[in-house]
């Protein structure tokens, strides 16, 4: 493509050079230029592209994009150079440009919030698959392009790789596309300009306040994806969540709200929470419709109601939206079980942030009346102030609990360990705990092996954090490592041990 045709839709300051030239690639990233490539210099949360570009030149860059002031090159460069103001934005545009914007050729649904992101789009899934049509998804568990799956590496990738994975999905048949957006892919915008068909609320609570400065720009960040819908376009929010209440009034798209406690278009009702499921009514503007699912606890009531949203919005009957429910029957790292033979069952959860590990524990109250045995850490490098509070729900919610790590990435495991303690401790004096008990167990492999170790007839072992991840981050470097893996090989070594 020619980068006078890339280049469309830019907010150009100057431009020198040959637009006329013939671009084969874009990159952001250095290390992948080749000569044929349209190298864009965009300031990242660790390094600066700009200071990457002589490295782009010398590996054959065709052209480049950069901000208003670039790093000198000397000798002055030849190839054409694009500057303009925000090189992100230029970035999402001609990334746009190149794959030709395939959000105009499939139906595309986002899906943000704090927690539910992840079961919400396997939901909706499988209710459009449901009624045989082809559905491709982007998200924190994996990328699936309509005829293969691949690891995810973000939850939402850069803009390159997003409209990369549209267009593959388009090309592959894919008619519906359900990706989960994160506040960083709004704030750094990675989906700016894309055109979603449907936009999805499911809630907001503390996280990511590494990168946010409080809790109101972490809304500001989810809220953009509500204000750039346009009046044909659809949104689906949860009203019984405050924030959702804001959105309303903060989007020119076509509402429906859901909720279980507030008069919402479309509510859950008689709910009934069950060990092996839950079974409940909807209200909503086609009719009541009977839903019975194997996913517990009363989080996903709310992430089932929000993937109706998205149905009744594509006017698929209740009885199809009713199938494609309860044909889920599980989501990877989401309250996956794994039983121990040994009288015990362990759940596997990707429980990250103090609401999720809250609503994750008062589910696990519903599958056994003897102990639950909590085992979780933080992540290094992230929003610190949630550390406490999830020391504190632990012990709220426990009958015993293990602190550990859960990658520490570069700080220190036990400086992260120190903050959880500080909520475990105050907790204590409070004297409104239910846990018998903490145990610091720092190597989370030592760790998991104590929890299995620990539990008898009856107990529910609940290893969160991680869920589906295959990996701990330690220092810059990334090992295999699977909570599911650990807890197998655990319970094989305690058989071993009684045989």
């Amino acid at each position: 493509m020619k980068l006078t045709e890339l280049i469309k839709g830019l907010k150009l300051n100057r431009i020198t050079g040959d637009t006329g030239v013939e671009i084969t690639d874009i990159t952001y990233n250095s290390r992948n230029v080749m000569p044929g490539t349209l190298f864009v210099a965009i300031k990242g949360l660790k390094t600066d592209g700009h200071n990457f570009i002589t490295d782009a030149v010398k590996a054959g860059a065709t052209a480049l994009i950069v901000e208003n002031n670039p790093v000198d090159i000397s000798p002055p460069l030849s190839m054409p150079v694009i500057e303009v103001t925000d090189s992100r934005m230029a970035l999402a545009q001609v990334a746009i440009n190149y794959y030709r914007n395939p959000a105009k050729e499939i139906k595309l649904i986002g899906v943000t919030g704090t927690n539910g992101k992840t079961t919400t789009t396997y939901l909706i899934r499988s209710i459009l698959e449901g009624c045989n049509d082809k559905v491709g998804v982007i998200g924190t568990v994996s990328y699936y392009n309509g005829n293969k799956t691949s690891p995810a590496e973000h939850t939402t990738p850069e803009a390159v790789e997003f409209q990369g994975l549209l267009r593959s999905m388009v090309d592959n048949g894919c008619k519906f596309v359900v990706t989960e957006v994160s506040s960083h892919a709004l704030m750094l915008k990675r989906v700016l300009g894309t055109e979603f068909e449907t936009a999805v609320f499911t809630n907001l609570t503390q996280d990511h306040l590494d990168f946010h400065t409080d809790m109101e720009d972490y809304f500001q960040a989810k809220a953009l994806l509500f204000r750039n819908m346009s009046s044909q376009k659809k949104v689906i929010i949860n009203i019984d969540d405050p924030y959702g209440k804001r959105l309303m009034g903060m989007t020119k798209g076509i509402v429906l709200s859901y909720g279980i406690n507030s008069d919402a278009d479309i509510q859950g009702r008689d709910v009934s929470l069950k060990m092996d499921g839950i079974e409940f009514r909807v209200r909503t503007p086609a009719g009541d419709i009977h839903i019975k699912s194997g996913l517990v606890g009363i989080y996903n009531v709310y992430n089932i109601l929000a993937s109706i949203g998205v149905a009744l919005s594509q006017d698929i009957p209740p009885d199809k939206i009713s199938a494609g429910i309860s044909s889920l029957i599980s989501v990877p790292g989401r309250f996956e079980k794994i039983d121990s033979g040994m009288g015990f069952v362990i759940v596997v959860d990707y429980a990250h942030t103090e609401n999720a590990l809250r609503l994750l524990l008062e589910a696990a109250q519903g599958f056994t009346k003897r102990r639950i045995i909590t085992l979780f850490g933080c992540g290094g490098d992230r929003d610190r102030g949630k550390r406490p509070l999830m020391g504190k729900a632990a012990m709220e919610l426990s009958d015993y609990v293990i602190v550990t790590s859960d990658n520490p990435r570069t700080e220190n495991a036990e400086k992260i360990i120190e903050g959880v303690l500080t909520g475990i401790k105050d907790a204590m004096k409070s004297g409104k705990i239910r846990a018998s008990g903490y145990k610091v167990i720092p190597d989370r492999k030592t760790a998991i092996e104590e929890a299995i170790n620990i539990a008898k007839t009856g107990d529910l072992v609940v290893i969160a954090g991680k869920g589906h991840e295959c990996y701990q981050i330690i220092g810059n470097e990334k090992f295999h490592f699977d909570d599911r893996e650990e807890a197998r090989k655990a319970i094989m070594r305690r058989r071993n041990k009684l045989s």
